[in-house]
């Protein structure tokens, strides 16, 4: 079975005429474009492509990223929409306690008592703590992902137990 892959980045357009590309950073850990050599383009329409990276460079928020073999406007513009990944084994190591937003995402959350409230569909950045997009049967939940909070996460399992503070879950 394939290995499972990582975005770091994802294609938003081409930049000039030689085949750069913009993309938005979708790694906490920008550093990590220093070591990459190939990565693999997850298209819009579902297939895969392998990229040998020629340069890249940040600019503002965004890096811009030249392929070999992508030399024009038109070659870029087939990666537009394009996840840029790498495999999982490449993820950069994280400390206890820290997870990836993709390793959160479809766990299962219930409360300690096992009352099941959904499944999370996105982790929301705010700047200060993190939020749990969870989806439930009739309704959305935000849950915050601190500790006092989140009491347990097993991302292996997908699981996540929570010990809602009185009130969190009556929106």
């Amino acid at each position: 079975m394939d290995e499972e892959l990582v975005a770091v980045a994802r294609i938003v357009r081409s930049r000039g005429l030689r085949g750069e590309l913009v993309a938005d950073v979708l790694t906490d850990f920008p550093e990590r474009f220093d070591e990459l050599e190939t990565v693999v383009a997850l298209l819009p329409d579902g297939g895969r492509r392998e990229l040998k990276i020629e340069r890249f460079w940040f600019q503002k928020e965004r890096i811009v990223l030249k392929f070999a073999g992508f030399d024009r406007i038109e070659t870029a513009e087939t990666l537009r929409g394009a996840e840029i990944c790498v495999p999982e084994s490449e993820a950069v190591a994280l400390a206890e306690g820290e997870f990836f937003d993709w390793e959160l995402e479809g766990c299962e959350v219930e409360t300690a008592a096992g009352e099941k409230i959904g499944r999370v569909r996105e982790l929301m950045r705010t700047g200060g703590t993190e939020i749990l997009v969870v989806a439930g049967d009739a309704k959305e939940y935000l849950i915050p992902f601190a500790e006092t909070i989140c009491t347990e996460v097993d991302v292996e399992n997908k699981l996540i137990r929570i010990d809602p503070p009185e009130g969190l879950l009556d929106f």
